[in-house]
């Protein structure tokens, strides 16, 4: 019975190698990045794409290791949430205030070092930020918050918060 079960589970892994989903990578130009509302400096750029743009953006750098399914999958949700969360190659698309607040969340998860993701890091180790390329890229999502308050009104920016129910 358990030479049976391990012959399945073999088969199973062969027949998923033959299931490639689509990948997350754009041959298009990319008319709403982040780069044609503001201007990103070529040190923020490079800092971008070794660290943030493989789940944050619509292109992505994919290992040899995500030719192996299950992992391709597990790899696939990581980009899709990522995306869904902040994709940099869509920010004009954002109105003011959620892109106002996607680079206060970036100013705090660089600080906090929430990001890159550890389990990112482990593998891509050149994706560690320095203490020096964090102050950069704090520094920068702050200048443009602080261009966006002198444009916008402050309260089109800032996130409502909920009011606090009386018990």
């Amino acid at each position: 019975m358990f030479k049976k079960l391990i012959v399945f589970l073999v088969v199973l892994l062969i027949l998923l190698q033959f299931y490639r989903p689509k990948r997350n990578i754009s041959a298009e130009p990319m008319p709403n990045d982040i780069s044609q509302v503001f201007t990103v400096p070529g040190d923020v750029e490079a800092i971008l794409k070794k660290s943030c743009n493989d789940c944050h953006s619509n292109n992505t750098f994919y290992p040899w290791y995500a030719e192996l399914q299950p992992v391709r999958w597990w790899l696939d949700d990581h980009i899709a949430e990522g995306k869904k969360e902040l994709n940099f190659n869509e920010f004009k698309t954002y109105r003011p205030g959620k892109q106002y607040n996607k680079l206060e969340e970036v100013v705090k998860m660089v600080k906090e070092d929430e990001m890159p993701l550890s389990s990112y890091t482990l593998i891509h180790t050149n994706a560690k930020l320095s203490k020096a390329e964090k102050n950069k890229l704090i520094n920068w999502a702050n200048d443009i918050r602080d261009t966006m308050k002198a444009t916008y009104p402050i309260d089109s920016l800032e996130r409502k918060k909920p009011p606090v129910s009386a018990k």
